[in-house]
């Protein structure tokens, strides 16, 4: 899924590939049988009946295929989780960490890709097998071809290219290195003895260019939150080296940003736009509308009633949960976000001190991104490491493993 994730997104099925993925994970799953589940994962569970439900709400082809599609994912984060929160012996959290590192500095070349070749992009091999038909959808056009920035040289609006490789759009950049950088802090505890934990140190700041560079608001929301929570619980948790670490690394994201003109750059950016009052017109057309079919939704968003902006049960996750399967299913997966985060509130360590912020950037970021499937897979992955924590092997120092081992215990 993760490792090579690059690719799927030069074949163009990235955004497909983790179905099939998933499937492999089932076939794991049977053959080792015993399969388990936390006790509160019910209420997840509850939600993807009445997302299911929500089907009666469909009403043409073209969206049964798009609700068809993101069943499958919803369907696909579930498998994600109880694979790992069930690999506890196998797939260690160091493991998970490592491969999640290795995803990261993906992301991360895909962002330098945007920021030297803006107007790169190629037409993948998808292009080539799906009928034109199929092409002709606007989501399915983005996949066939491959773009470094979300950027439109003809726009009305004189943009600067924004890094968006490999994903399809910027804002799912930015949510996933939010919520990857958590992890990658986390993973880097691992090896702080190693020659990776000085390459993990070198890439952080490089990393924060093409970060800062996608004048991606919501993502300096989430980070900014991500860094406050963490260092109060450090604070709590007298834990003043980590907490001096993380502090180096907010004074290395803000040099960032004064040396790029952050500042000028969003400024430049919002005189042009009017994304933020927009947004807040389809939200309350999206709340309204709603109303009007509470308990199931419309199985999928719908065009706006005004011209020009985008469909109705867009530009967050919420409320496309919200108008897409109804009010009774938005409560079930906001509770389901919260039995995450306070089911791991009690962590003392900081791999687990990382893993629960993380379900609390989504909280944050599921108001104005599409979550799905990406950073709704991050932040499952977060929380199964999380609720099932460390085997034993991986809570005790490495020397004296090798020496209960010589002794002929494991």
């Amino acid at each position: 899924m993760f490792v090579l994730f690059p690719l799927w997104w030069a074949l163009g099925v990235a955004e497909m590939m983790w179905i099939p993925l998933a499937a492999i994970m089932v076939l794991y799953l049977i053959k080792r049988g015993g399969t388990q589940v936390p006790r509160g994962f019910a209420i997840w569970l509850l939600f993807l009946v009445l997302m299911l439900l929500s089907v009666i709400g469909i009403d043409t082809t073209g969206r049964l295929i798009g609700f068809a599609y993101r069943a499958l994912l919803y369907l696909t984060v579930t498998i994600v989780f109880i694979y790992l929160y069930n690999g506890r012996g196998t797939l260690t959290t160091r493991y998970v960490l490592g491969v999640l590192t290795f995803f990261w500095l993906v992301v991360v070349a895909g962002g330098y890709l945007g920021v030297f070749l803006p107007e790169f992009s190629f037409r993948t091999p998808l292009g080539y097998v799906l009928p034109s038909g199929l092409q002709a959808n606007e989501l399915v056009q983005e996949m066939v071809v491959r773009r470094a920035t979300q950027y439109n040289p003809e726009s009305f609006y004189n943009f600067e290219p924004r890094p968006a490789a490999p994903f399809l759009y910027t804002n799912g950049w930015g949510n996933a290195y939010s919520l990857l950088l958590p992890l990658v802090i986390a993973y880097s505890g691992y090896v702080r003895r190693s020659a990776k934990f000085w390459w993990i140190m070198a890439a952080i700041p490089v990393s924060l260019v093409p970060a800062v560079l996608t004048l991606n608001r919501g993502m300096f929301l989430g980070l900014g939150v991500a860094v406050v929570y963490a260092a109060f619980r450090l604070a709590l948790l007298g834990r003043l080296r980590a907490l001096f670490g993380l502090g180096v690394i907010g004074v290395i994201g803000v040099a960032a940003a004064i040396s790029l003109n952050l500042a000028d750059r969003l400024g430049d950016r919002l005189d042009v736009s009017s994304t933020t009052q927009d947004r807040a017109n389809l939200y309350a057309e999206t709340f309204e509308r709603t109303l009007t079919s509470p308990l199931f939704g419309f199985g999928a968003p719908r065009p706006s009633f005004t011209e020009g902006v985008p469909s109705v049960g867009t530009q967050g996750h919420i409320w496309m949960v919200m108008f897409s399967h109804g009010l009774p299913a938005l409560v079930l997966f906001l509770l389901t976000l919260a039995y995450f985060f306070f089911s791991t509130w009690h962590v003392t360590s900081t791999t687990a001190l990382a893993l629960n912020a993380i379900i609390l950037v989504l909280i944050v970021e599921v108001f104005y991104y599409g979550v799905l499937p990406h950073g709704l897979v991050l932040a499952f992955i977060a929380a199964a490491l999380a609720m099932r924590g460390d085997p034993p092997s991986e809570q005790v120092p490495l020397p004296l493993r090798r020496s209960v081992r010589a002794l002929g215990y494991r």
